[in-house]
């Protein structure tokens, strides 16, 4: 057994890569074709977890070889970086720095990021329960809990200026050099939005691609404010984002792209998820998080009444974090008084 381990081991310096057979999980897995001793081989590379040694992890953010950050807004920034020495990075071969690839070229060196980091500073006591590990709950939110507690929730939290960053790129005091496209500010009406890269996407890996719109009204802050009056609003805004996208990056087509939005959204600002149907799913497009654009407007369209009635007309079911103010400021005390509003 020892034998084998170790002949398991020497062979994979070997490896001699003929092309690349696919890449998957947002980039994060590579399937290679290639010949060891010159017999066929296939490699899968994927990245291994992050060790949970404190030693280990005390250490990560000062021993980086190299940080390049993508973007930044209030508290917030994201960057991608890669571990090692700077002696280890790769010079930049002749051939390839001839390519349209960007790979970040610094110092005469190819930028090959293995990590991507965001950063928030400095944090709130809200920001560690959040990032915290912690039961979750799923809930049901009837018209009447919306009304009577989270619409009231929803506007504490508007008034406590969390909506500042978001106000900042709309009005393109910032990140400005992020925003892949907008209209043409305050000429548009209703119709008025801009898109730019979610935090979490690489800005490289197009099956990966995860991009935000955000519409200049301010009259909308989640999906429960859409009524049936909504409908063209929400049809012109799906075909604007979308055609603004697939000009951006014309090798995807309309139909490799899929459109939602959060209940409960982290912020009560109006915006649309727009992903690539090959990112893998995780908790951002969970049941429970994730709903349909077209669901939403197929919902409207089939709901009796007249244009004023929406959304919040509807019970909606959701998971929350133990640790989350919605749990512990509303539901948690909903639970006590009377049971079966929440379940696990």
């Amino acid at each position: 057994m020892a034998d084998l381990k170790a002949r398991a081991e020497a062979v994979v310096p070997k490896f001699k890569l003929l092309k690349v057979l696919n890449q998957d999980q947002a980039g994060r897995r590579i399937a290679l074709h290639g010949t060891i001793d010159d017999a066929p081989a296939v490699m899968v590379v994927e990245r291994a977890t992050i060790p949970s040694s404190e030693t280990y992890l005390a250490a990560l953010p000062s021993s980086l070889a190299r940080i390049r950050n993508l973007g930044a807004n209030d508290i917030y920034a994201w960057s991608m970086a890669r571990t090692g020495s700077v002696e280890d990075e790769v010079k930049p071969a002749a051939a390839a720095a001839a390519t349209e690839e960007d790979n970040g070229h610094e110092n005469g060196v190819d930028f090959f990021a293995d990590l991507k980091i965001n950063l928030i500073y400095p944090c709130t006591e809200a920001h560690v329960k959040k990032y915290s590990k912690q039961g979750v709950r799923f809930v049901t939110e009837t018209p009447e809990i919306y009304r009577d507690h989270i619409r009231p929730f929803m506007q504490l939290k508007r008034e406590q200026g969390r909506l500042n960053w978001v106000y900042n790129i709309i009005e393109g005091r910032t990140e400005v050099e992020d925003v892949i496209f907008r209209t043409k500010l305050g000429e548009a009406g209703d119709e008025g939005f801009l898109l730019l890269p979610d935090l979490n996407w690489d800005r490289k890996t197009l099956e990966a691609l995860h991009l935000l719109a955000l519409v200049e009204r301010r009259d909308i802050w989640s999906l429960r404010d859409l009524k049936k009056k909504h409908i063209p609003w929400l049809q012109h805004i799906k075909a604007k984002v979308v055609g603004a996208t697939t000009e951006t990056y014309p090798t995807i087509e309309e139909n490799q792209l899929k459109l939602y939005v959060h209940y409960q959204p982290t912020y009560y600002h109006f915006h649309i998820h727009i992903v690539h149907v090959a990112l893998e799913a995780g908790a951002t497009q969970a049941v429970g998080k994730a709903v349909g654009l077209d669901s939403i407007i197929e919902t409207l369209k089939v709901m009796g009444g007249d244009d004023e009635v929406g959304m919040d007309a509807l019970s909606m079911s959701y998971t929350l974090g133990e640790a989350s103010e919605l749990w512990t400021d509303v539901y948690e005390p909903l639970l006590k008084t009377s049971p079966g509003t929440a379940s696990e």
